[in-house]
């Protein structure tokens, strides 16, 4: 069955004094992912995640949460929402349970037991009833982060979410961001300057650069594995291995080769079969950090 996107960016512009601070930006992104964006200091991160959430009009185009326009529904679509923007805001002289029923009154329905599975959720009940300035920053993002599901949003908004956090923290926050879109089909999108942790954290990842979307990449398909890899065969005879491979490179007794996994495995069987010796068959995916010096000419977050 066809799905929807929770959220979709159609020609997306943002112009301050004649300066395109995000240009044409057009995007799909789809239920129960953990979704990635990702660029450069000064790329446009921040400008798109403000005109999300209204805290800043967008100068054309348009951009649609569960079906609804930003510019012309903005109530309807906003209640879709959950965000942190920069650091989560609390009450530090209020235990973190007041302050999640303080944040539940402003939203209609919000029971009790929803906060109680907020709390769960994001793994603070031995802490919930201690004053939020005895928290680390670690906890005072993950009980932002309870706060901002308490009405079941189907989009969960978070800039930057990492900064800060001790390897530790990250690595909770990770966890329970993918417990999140697997217990309530909720959509995460993230912005993060960390490339190795937004390749443990995301599914799919946007890349931006001067204000301009430049590619999109799926990190993990359903299946949960990388797809093609570049493979190399160290083997007795590289220029038969080459013409019975069909493709690759050749550099003395290696054979290289973008495949997937059960391309290699056959690979490997046909070489043995025509007499051919393998020696030894490695695999080398490129890191999150290699495809993005690559799409964006080697400028670093």
């Amino acid at each position: 069955m066809h799905q929807e996107p929770v959220v979709r960016m159609q020609g997306v512009s943002k112009v301050i004094s004649s300066r395109h601070l995000v240009q044409d930006l057009t995007l799909d992104i789809y239920p129960g992912q953990v979704f990635g964006f990702l660029g450069p200091n000064g790329a446009g991160k921040t400008t798109t995640i403000r005109m999300m959430v209204g805290l800043m009009s967008i100068s054309s185009g348009d951009i649609f949460i569960a079906g609804h326009s930003v510019k012309t529904q903005f109530e309807d679509a906003i209640r879709e929402v959950g965000a942190i923007v920069e650091n989560p805001e609390m009450y530090k002289f209020l235990t973190g349970y007041q302050n999640l029923v303080h944040f539940a009154r402003m939203s209609p329905g919000v029971t009790r037991e929803r906060i109680q599975e907020a709390i769960e959720l994001v793994g603070l009940s031995d802490r919930i009833h201690d004053k939020v300035k005895t928290y680390s920053l670690g906890m005072r993002q993950r009980l932002g982060v309870a706060q901002a599901i308490l009405h079941r949003p189907k989009l969960l908004i978070l800039d930057e979410p990492t900064n800060g956090l001790d390897p530790q923290g990250i690595r909770e926050l990770r966890d329970y961001l993918r417990k999140l879109t697997l217990t309530e089909g909720a959509t995460v999108f993230v912005s993060s300057h960390l490339l190795s942790e937004m390749e443990l954290m995301c599914d799919t990842v946007a890349v931006i650069q001067g204000g301009k979307l430049i590619d999109v990449r799926q990190l993990r398909p359903e299946n949960g594995a990388l797809e093609v890899q570049e493979y190399t065969f160290e083997v007795s005879d590289t220029e038969a291995a080459f013409r019975l491979a069909g493709q690759g490179r050749t550099e003395g007794p290696v054979l290289s080769i973008s495949c997937t996994r059960d391309e290699a495995a056959e690979l490997n069987a046909r070489l043995v079969q025509h007499g051919i010796k393998v020696y030894g068959i490695r695999s080398r995916t490129s890191s999150l950090e290699d495809q993005f010096l690559a799409m964006t000419g080697g400028e670093r977050t």
